[in-house]
């Protein structure tokens, strides 16, 4: 989306066991005139959106009425367990990447195997977040990832060649003549929450670190980075409690050089009233630092009547097709899962070119089989975050207490 990060949902939700909902597939498993539910977490687009419209022509193609829902992504996971267990789940379910995990490993969701649906032009490092034990659920309907907004001006003034950042020193020596020249550094957003981790993996993973060891050299490095920019001034003391909104706003005074935000602030920095550009993050030696991926994936839910998934897959294959895929990763702001819709539309905007290089380096946060063990590893990582930007933690000690939390969690 344009204006709201969809990053968000991967704290795995309690079941909830008190109510009811109303029971949402129909019981006949024939085509003709049946009723075929998909959950969605657009709740911004109404019936008159392109969106919905194309829910509607999905359907009238497989020859049945298509009945929508949609909830706000945090209430999406509860109500989908919930439906599950009473035995009304959602023909299609469009989730969240980190909660596949959650839901297949709770037994909710198909495999793509099972419903035979072709993933074959995906891009393998969006397909990992739908992966679970080796198998794959569903498909990745787009992606969004992060990158650094510059302001043009501000860099002109402070005497810095946008070219001439490559790494995290050449970074940082910018930012030191931003603020030298009486303008600002860089804002991001580094809140205890899992936006704040969403924001710190691209400088996790830029230091060659990896979540199965929190305490390590490389991680420390990224954690010192963050908390160095902090003490000399090149960051605001509020990105501690910044969410990706606010830092943003922070951006959009104009004042600051960079900012590191989501495909989805593109509407909002045509806006801002000055020249920006984009970047890639840089990993800390040079090249694209890994991002983490946002998005949701198409999946079809576990039915007791087995007849259905027929039309089930007809559905996610419309969605999903290469015509239907341009549309809706436009009308969601995303990037598209496959080479062959990324090309269509930096065709149509030269803009996300260096977006999709960002999407195409990115991976999930439920990768490297982490599966439901990521949300125990990323509360300890931004706990640990806070922490060394508080200054009541060295990053080392920070981040040894982490990797502590994070094995018991883990185990």
């Amino acid at each position: 989306m344009a204006s709201r990060w969809r990053g968000l949902g991967v704290t795995l939700v309690a079941l909830v066991t008190a109510g009811g909902l109303v029971a949402c597939s129909s019981s006949d498993g024939t085509t003709g005139g049946s009723t075929y539910t998909i959950w969605d977490p657009y709740p911004q687009f109404d019936d008159s959106s392109n969106w919905v419209k194309l829910l509607s022509d999905c359907g009238s193609k497989a020859g049945v009425t298509v009945k929508r829902t949609a909830f706000d992504t945090s209430d999406l996971t509860s109500k989908t367990l919930l439906a599950a267990q009473q035995g009304n789940a959602p023909d299609v379910l469009i989730v969240d990447n980190p909660v596949i995990s959650t839901l297949a490993e709770a037994g909710v969701l198909t495999t793509s195997d099972d419903n035979k649906l072709d993933t074959s032009a995906i891009d393998q490092n969006l397909l990992g977040a739908g992966q679970s034990g080796g198998k794959t659920y569903g498909i990745p309907i787009g992606a969004n990832t992060l990158a650094l907004y510059y302001n043009k001006a501000v860099l002109q003034a402070s005497g810095v060649d946008i070219a001439s950042v490559k790494d995290w020193a050449s970074l940082t020596a910018a930012l030191a003549k931003t603020t030298a020249a009486g303008k600002k550094g860089i804002t991001f957003s580094a809140i205890g929450t899992e936006e704040g981790s969403f924001q710190f993996l691209p400088w996790f993973w830029g230091s060659g670190a990896h979540l199965t060891k929190l305490d390590s050299a490389e991680a420390v490095s990224a954690v010192t980075l963050w908390t160095d920019w902090l003490k000399k001034g090149y960051a605001p003391n509020s990105a501690i409690n910044n969410t990706q909104t606010t830092s943003w706003q922070e951006f959009a005074t104009g004042q600051y050089a960079f900012a590191e935000n989501g495909t989805w602030q593109l509407a909002n920095a045509k806006k801002t009233g000055f020249e920006y550009g984009i970047i890639a993050i840089p990993a800390i030696n040079g090249g694209t630092a890994a991002a983490p991926t946002g998005g949701e994936f198409v999946s079809v839910p576990v039915q007791k009547t087995t007849s259905r998934y027929a039309v089930s897959q007809k559905l996610v294959a419309c969605l999903t097709d290469s015509d239907n895929s341009l549309t809706t990763t436009t009308t969601l702001s995303y990037i598209a899962p496959t080479a062959a819709v990324q090309a269509k539309q930096v065709a149509a905007n030269p803009e996300l070119k260096v977006w999709v290089e960002a999407v195409g380096a990115a991976k999930g946060r439920t990768g490297d089989n982490l599966g439901t063990k990521y949300p125990k590893i990323s509360q300890p990582l931004w706990t640990a975050m806070q922490a060394a930007l508080s200054g009541s933690a060295t990053p080392q000690a920070a981040l040894t207490t982490a990797q502590a939390a994070a094995a018991a969690a883990t185990k």
